[in-house]
């Protein structure tokens, strides 16, 4: 059993249109205590906002820790569980041979887990999940409003 302190991590992000613009969103639960991030970008996609919320909620974290990292985005689980490897073995080429999108956001949640021990766990969105529909609004909420012709609010 690892004596390192054991941390909860919820993230979700959003986009509204995609790309446009978007919010993020992380929620670090330690015991009792919990602790939620937001920000927010003009002009971005929901795959960044996801990686964005991830990569904050781990910046956030003050010594290593082992976490529960829950997500209900795939593309986050399966990329840095599955691809990354192969990415970084390829020089961050997709197998087909592309440059893989968001790189600079896989490279810098790539460092930031390296001195952590992550379970990932994937959920269903919009499922029921107390602390997943707490980040999903925190998320929505953040993202900047439109100022343009077609306001969304």
């Amino acid at each position: 059993m690892s004596r390192l302190p054991h941390v909860a991590i919820y993230t979700d992000g959003a986009c509204y249109r995609n790309p446009g613009p978007g919010g993020w969103a992380a929620l670090l639960k330690f015991g009792k205590r919990e602790k939620t991030l937001a920000g927010s970008a003009r002009k971005t996609t929901n795959n960044r906002m996801e990686l964005t919320a991830a990569l904050e909620g781990l910046r956030a974290l003050k010594e290593p820790c082992r976490v529960d990292f829950y997500t209900d985005s795939q593309y986050l689980k399966k990329g840095i569980t599955q691809w990354i490897g192969n990415w970084k073995r390829k020089g961050w080429k997709t197998s087909a041979k592309k440059p893989v999108k968001n790189q600079d956001l896989w490279k810098a949640l790539d460092e930031a887990i390296q001195e952590h021990q992550i379970k990932w766990h994937w959920v269903r969105g919009h499922a029921g999940n107390r602390y997943n529909e707490k980040v999903d609004k925190l998320a929505r909420k953040a993202i900047p409003r439109v100022s343009t012709r077609g306001e969304r609010r």
